[in-house]
């Protein structure tokens, strides 16, 4: 029997699972958006579905509730933090400037904002201890960097873990004071911010 030669207007399981993952991208930044402008409680499924222009019932195809929807956004934040930098090269000064050069950059998108404006309490406790992990794993890797500068010589003598929250602090704080606006804070901004804080730590020639 010869094949009839119709297009079937169905997708294939491969294309549906595609779709429905593009769609779930699309629910999480309408959401990270949503919750870094307003703040969790202020935040209402409503407008997320108001942004995506679906209705609300169509955001539980993809998240069971509003505190699902707030963890995937904080975690891939964090996820986001944690990969900044990338496999950087050198000494520890110079994986330290681009790491920290990758954190920025995160902290100015809504996942970052969403990931530092809105404490961990608002979640759930097992959702508390994911989050925390993923914040713990940061703090090792700056921890890390910056005695790797120690050890070769390129940062100053100092205490890892004050330096790392000092770091850290510092640029979470570009998600809290920085107006958006739809548009990022800029290189320049950027620079001027990480100058400041490895001058300090730069070794003192005499």
């Amino acid at each position: 029997m010869a094949k009839a030669a119709i297009a079937s207007p169905w997708k294939n399981n491969a294309e549906r699972r595609n779709e429905r993952a593009l769609k779930r991208e699309a629910v999480l930044a309408a959401a990270a958006h949503v919750f870094a402008e307003s703040g969790y409680h202020r935040a209402s499924l409503d407008e997320v579905a108001r942004v995506l222009n679906v209705t609300k019932p169509t955001l539980y195809y993809y998240f069971k509730n509003k505190e699902a929807m707030l963890f995937a956004c904080v975690q891939h934040g964090l996820d986001m933090l944690e990969a900044a930098g990338g496999a950087a090269e050198g000494d520890g000064m110079a994986r330290l400037v681009a790491y920290l050069e990758g954190y920025a950059a995160v902290i100015e998108t809504d996942f970052g904002r969403c990931a530092v404006r809105i404490s961990d309490s608002e979640l759930s406790e097992t959702s508390r201890k994911k989050v925390r992990r993923i914040k713990g794993e940061i703090d090792r890797k700056i921890r890390q960097i910056v005695a790797d500068g120690i050890a070769d010589g390129s940062i100053a003598s100092s205490d890892p873990k004050i330096t790392a929250f000092a770091l850290a602090g510092a640029l979470n704080s570009i998600g809290q004071w920085h107006p958006q606006e739809g548009r990022p804070a800029g290189k320049q901004l950027v620079d001027e911010y990480i100058n400041l804080l490895v001058d300090g730590l730069a070794p003192r020639r005499s």
